[in-house]
């Protein structure tokens, strides 16, 4: 969440070898195969290998440590993408799978706990809080101390908290199966309902928008709206800041019970919201345009972070679609899916954005943000994140997207 900053600095201060336009792939593609690989460990560790998974996260710190060593004795730009953007995401991935897991298992219905798109949300707030203070830590380290010394540095806060995280959760007792019992077979009923697809496709098609501001919004800030790097940080963290409030928030609404709002009008509104911050706030900054930066830094942060907390009502919506047939759904593994569709959208806006940029307007054709190199990137990012909304309502229908239950 804070890779734009770093960025922002690879530019500033380039020294690897190869073209540091390939820098700009880093951010997305470690949060692509740090989800992408979510469906796997997922099914992995949800029953078979439940006993294993405060190892796996163990080892997952380790590798992640080790990545983020190696990146900083990088030579050339790939080797920061196979460090950071590869091995990074794959250890961060080993600690946050089982870890989720258990959180999901500790609040579900058997155990009496059925507020669990709240503790989602609540969770998946904390990574906003780290990202709210990360880029300050990540900018006072580079202007400092350098990039090989900050990579150092990270990775020993890397190790430490996840060490710490890693040994205060718990797998609950009833998720582990019996040493002389094999595994239950996952049931994958859940992949021919045409519910799983909607909201797959939707949280595809709103992932690919949803990593590239994170990336390109301190780099637009200096290049377009000429603001120091300081200012320029300040957004990235901006970005994050509101996230704090809205995963609980969405969280909140996506558990039903006090606001009977269907699932599909929950992420339409995190969706739609944010598509119109990035088509009128970012597109619309000009030159020194510091107030409508600041503006849309704030609303993408709220809407577009909220997002993933939905997931709680529509795993809901889900395993209420299975109980109508009368079968069997594993929500760990549901999850994990949805984070893999969360992965390819991540992954796919990373890959579209090098084209995008370089089809932008080398020179400026207006005021707006539109006119610049960046005006494609800011189209793509606006209409990726509303079709995450209005793909749920084509499929399902206005009148369902507006039923209040």
């Amino acid at each position: 969440m804070s890779y734009g900053v770093l960025q922002e600095y690879y530019f500033d201060n380039w020294t690897l070898a190869g073209s540091r336009s390939l820098t700009g792939i880093i951010g997305t593609t470690s949060n692509g195969v740090m989800y992408l690989s979510m469906p796997f460990l997922f099914a992995l560790f949800t029953k078979r290998w439940a006993r294993y998974r405060r190892t796996a996260a163990v080892c997952g710190a380790v590798l992640a440590c080790a990545s983020f060593v190696l990146s900083a004795l990088s030579k050339h730009v790939w080797h920061l993408i196979a460090t950071q953007g590869v091995l990074a995401a794959l250890g961060c991935a080993l600690v946050y799978s089982p870890l989720t897991l258990s959180l999901g298992e500790w609040f579900n219905t058997r155990n009496g706990l059925c507020n669990r798109a709240v503790a989602y949300g609540l969770c998946l707030s904390t990574k906003n809080v780290v990202g709210s203070v990360c880029p300050f830590i990540f900018r006072g380290l580079l202007d400092r101390c350098g990039f090989r010394v900050t990579m150092l540095a990270w990775a020993g806060i890397t190790m430490g908290t996840a060490m710490l995280s890693i040994f205060m959760i718990s797998t609950p007792r009833s998720s582990l199966p019996a040493t002389t019992l094999r595994g239950r077979k996952i049931p994958w009923q859940f992949l021919k309902h045409q519910t799983f697809w909607i909201y797959g496709i939707a949280t595809l098609l709103q992932s690919a928008g949803y990593g590239i501001p994170q990336t390109y919004l301190s780099e637009y800030a200096r290049n377009v709206s000429a603001l120091s790097p300081t200012f320029s940080t300040l957004l990235i963290a901006l970005i994050s800041i509101p996230g704090i409030c809205s995963s609980t928030f969405f969280g909140f609404l996506s558990d039903n019970k006090h606001f009977r709002i269907s699932a599909p009008s929950v992420t339409a509104i995190s969706a739609v919201s944010s598509a119109l911050a990035a088509f009128l706030f970012w597109g619309l900054a000009a030159r020194g345009g510091i107030a409508l930066l600041v503006l849309f830094a704030i609303t993408f942060g709220f809407f577009a972070s909220g997002y993933s907390a939905t997931w709680g009502g529509i795993m809901n919506d889900i395993e209420q679609d299975a109980a109508a047939k009368n079968e069997a759904i594993d929500s760990g593994v549901l999850y994990g899916f949805l984070n893999g569709a969360r992965g390819i959208g991540y992954v796919g806006g990373g890959l579209v954005s090098l084209p995008l940029v370089k089809a932008g307007s080398t020179v400026s054709m207006g005021r707006f943000g539109y006119g610049t190199t960046y005006g494609p990137l800011i189209v793509f990012t606006g209409l990726s994140l509303a079709f995450g909304g209005w793909g749920v309502v084509f499929r399902l229908g206005w009148k369902k997207m507006l039923h209040l239950r």
